[in-house]
């Protein structure tokens, strides 16, 4: 998911730019020193920001006329990046320069209709989908305690097996404060979303069972896995499968190569000289997963 939030959103220079032109005023802002007009704010913001402005307008213009994006799909990217973060997706958000969610949405929303434009060139063969579903893990919901050495991470194990509350115990112990404050919990993941000692440990558990210490980088773990999903058939896994090879096989010049393909049969050409560049390839906000 990474591949979506390390794009930064530009919404905020697009609207602004915008409203140059749309304001009933000529005058921005006043001051006893001279005043700033709307030309004036135009023209620097133009500066700053037209290039990727621009590009951001036209792309979602002349994607969107091909390819649709409906607020399920782009909801369900929203979700898996809440869960991904967990109680860091609202500081995360901050840290990539988004505003709010809504925010991030126009950003997501404009990545996913470019890689829908790329992903018609790539290919997925049976035999890569039957190995990815071979290999394929359902998802696991866990929670877990954090200590930073084996004896205090027996003594939690001890206290746990004595009849303890697993949220009580991860309050109190846990030095991943994020989930002890939600009793431990890490919400649902997949296979490559973990450390892999703290994976491999993880889904050999079963529902409700509570391991002995694991031993992580991050210190020693006491975990607890609390559901699991089946594993569907390949019939009925096989649309989203072929969608996470191809995806596998992204790359920004797949991107670049799209867009230029979608640009030339939209026949965009650009008027203003000051902006010419504006439409060259860039690294997508879809691509460099």
């Amino acid at each position: 998911m990474k591949k979506w939030i390390l794009a930064l959103s530009l919404a905020s220079g697009v609207l602004a730019l915008s409203a140059c032109n749309q304001s009933g005023s000529d005058t921005v802002a006043e001051s006893k020193v001279g005043n700033v007009t709307q030309e004036d704010l135009y023209n620097s913001m133009k500066t700053k920001y037209g290039e990727q402005a621009l590009q951001q307008l036209v792309y979602e213009k002349v994607l969107s006329k091909k390819y649709k994006v409906t607020d399920k799909e782009l909801n369900d990217k929203i979700d898996q990046l809440k869960s991904d973060l967990g109680a860091n997706f609202e500081t995360t958000l901050a840290q990539y320069g988004y505003k709010s969610e809504d925010d991030l949405k126009k950003t997501m929303k404009l990545g996913m209709l470019q890689e829908k434009a790329a992903l018609k060139d790539v290919k997925a063969t049976e035999k890569e989908m039957k190995d990815y579903y071979d290999n394929y893990k359902p998802e696991i919901k866990a929670r877990h305690i954090l200590v930073a050495d084996e004896k205090t991470a027996n003594e939690v194990k001890k206290k746990l097996d004595g009849g303890a509350k697993f949220e009580d115990v991860a309050k109190e112990y846990s030095t991943d404060t994020a989930s002890a404050q939600n009793g431990g919990d890490l919400g649902w993941f997949g296979s490559g979303k973990m450390d892999p000692d703290f994976e491999k440990a993880a889904y050999a558990l079963k529902v409700n069972e509570i391991s002995a210490p694991v031993k992580t980088q991050f210190g020693y773990h006491i975990i607890q896995v609390t559901d699991k999903k089946e594993k569907k058939s390949y019939a009925d896994m096989k649309k989203e499968i072929e969608y996470q090879v191809k995806s596998s096989k992204l790359t920004s010049d797949d991107i670049n190569k799209a867009m230029e393909r979608e640009l030339k049969a939209a026949n965009v050409k650009i008027n203003d000289k000051d902006l010419k560049d504006a439409l060259k390839p860039q690294t997508s906000a879809a691509a460099g997963q």
